[in-house]
């Protein structure tokens, strides 16, 4: 192929060339608008023929200058897109590698954080399981100190029956002391006022020595007796002031026990009631909710009474006080057990969306980010009440708990729960999945009060400072 460029020539004078071969009276041809344009271009872009040869034949293509400007255009603009597309791509790609690594920045900060907050969470679990041994502890310290407190009122119970067998026995020697030395005197005197004339002097010297021989005796008796008695007085009176002193040492310990569990109750009810208080629910509804399920009688928490006399017995008081806060302590632990302390995730997640306004609509939930087929698991105890597919909601599970609390579980791949079961905190109910209106596999969990939707972060915090 030879591309050939024939000599310039003037296309006026082709034109004038033909014009002269007209016939007279015939107007000339004016020329056309694109034959101006090559006549322009010829300067830059001078005519060209493009010849292509072959074995039998040769052909040329002509091109002229405005062929030529459109070819040349139609490169550069080829040439420039393929430039502007080029930058474009290595502009997005090297945006794309920075927010690759953001990414990571991002994903190593967040499992820094969960590392952190699994530690939190292992600390707050180990100082749980110490506060519940040392609650053990204080239970069994409760248990001595009441069997000792029973076996110490049954010894002093002993002795006081002792005293009494004492003083009447006492009571009853002199008695029979005081009829003896009566008896003596009226016999001196009868025998001194009488007769001896009228009596065989014989038979009275008899009955008198009869007499006396018997007053000897019970006199003997009486005092062997009243040493007797005297030294098992003397003997009880050492050991009740052994007693006494046993006592006090008893009512001592007693005390400090008393005030380690008085403190021990303080801790340990305590962040209960001002986590349920954090949750917006009434303590004092919530018990009595608690007791009318639990309403038995009989067991260690009946009131106790160390007196047998029928006085007020201070300790008992301060027992009966630890024994109504263990109660109170009991009824929490079971309410706790109730309502949705816990987390419905137990796998690695993120937190992705809070309780609140977004996108100018009402978020009612806070969603968890795992991949799908995360089980998903009861915070607390409850019935099924709603099992299936919900607009929005995809595969939703809705489970109502004690004190009218409702929770909700939204976006399922799986649901692993019917419609009237009766499920157990910890129980798995389903998996994590991307179902209805959900741009990512995450769970959207909800918890309502009355049918009014509360923020679920309140329980979950709550938990987390006590458990």
């Amino acid at each position: 192929m030879d591309c050939y460029t024939p000599p310039t020539r003037s296309v006026l004078g082709n034109e004038a060339s033909e014009v002269g071969t007209l016939k007279t009276g015939q107007s000339p041809v004016k020329p056309s608008i694109l034959n101006r344009i090559n006549h322009g271009l010829e300067r830059i872009l001078p005519e060209r023929r493009l010849f292509l040869r072959s074995d039998t034949e040769t052909r040329f293509i002509l091109m002229k200058p405005l062929t030529q400007l459109v070819a040349l255009a139609g490169s550069s603009a080829i040439i420039a897109w393929s430039i502007f597309a080029t930058a474009i791509l290595i502009m997005d790609n090297i945006g794309a590698g920075n927010f690759r690594d953001q990414a990571k920045r991002d994903q190593a900060f967040y499992q820094a954080r969960l590392n952190e907050l699994a530690s939190e969470r292992d600390t707050r679990a180990g100082e749980a399981i110490a506060a519940q041994e040392r609650f053990n502890a204080a239970l069994n310290q409760i248990s001595d100190m009441q069997t000792q407190l029973l076996a110490t009122e049954e010894r002093r119970r002993e002795l006081e029956i002792g005293m009494e067998a004492f003083q009447k026995t006492l009571l009853r020697v002199s008695e029979e002391r005081d009829f003896a030395k009566g008896a003596l005197e009226n016999l001196t005197a009868s025998l001194e006022g009488e007769n001896g004339a009228a009596q065989n002097p014989l038979v009275q010297a008899r009955d008198l020595e009869t007499t006396v021989d018997f007053l000897a005796g019970a006199l003997s008796d009486t005092a062997t007796e009243r040493d007797t008695v005297v030294a098992d007085a003397q003997a009880a009176l050492i050991a009740a002031d052994e007693m006494a002193a046993e006592i006090k040492v008893l009512e001592d310990r007693n005390d400090e026990i008393f005030r380690s569990l008085e403190e021990a109750m303080t801790v340990s009810v305590a962040p209960l009631d001002k986590m349920f208080r954090q949750a917006g629910l009434s303590t004092d509804n919530l018990l009595r909710e608690v007791r009318r399920g639990y309403s038995g009688q009989g067991g260690p928490l009946t009131p106790l009474s160390f007196s047998t006399k029928g006085e007020a017995d201070p300790n008992a008081a301060r027992a009966n006080d630890i024994m109504s806060k263990l109660d109170r302590l009991n009824l929490y632990r079971i309410a706790a057990e109730k309502a949705p302390f816990g987390m419905p995730v137990k796998s690695n997640f993120r937190f992705t969306s809070g309780f609140g306004p977004r996108w100018g609509r009402m978020h009612n939930g806070t969603d968890f980010a795992a991949p799908i087929g995360t089980p998903i698991y009861a915070p607390a105890d409850g019935v099924v009440t709603f099992a299936g597919w919900s607009s929005g909601y995809g595969r939703v599970v809705k489970i109502q708990h004690a004190f009218g609390i409702e929770t909700r579980y939204a976006h399922q791949s799986k649901i692993r729960v019917k419609v009237g079961q009766r499920v157990s905190k910890g129980q798995r109910i389903g998996d994590i999945g991307n179902s209805g209106r959900s741009t990512g596999p995450h769970l959207h969990y909800e918890i309502r009060v009355g049918g009014r939707p509360v923020n679920p972060m309140i329980y979950i915090k709550a938990a987390q400072n006590v458990f």
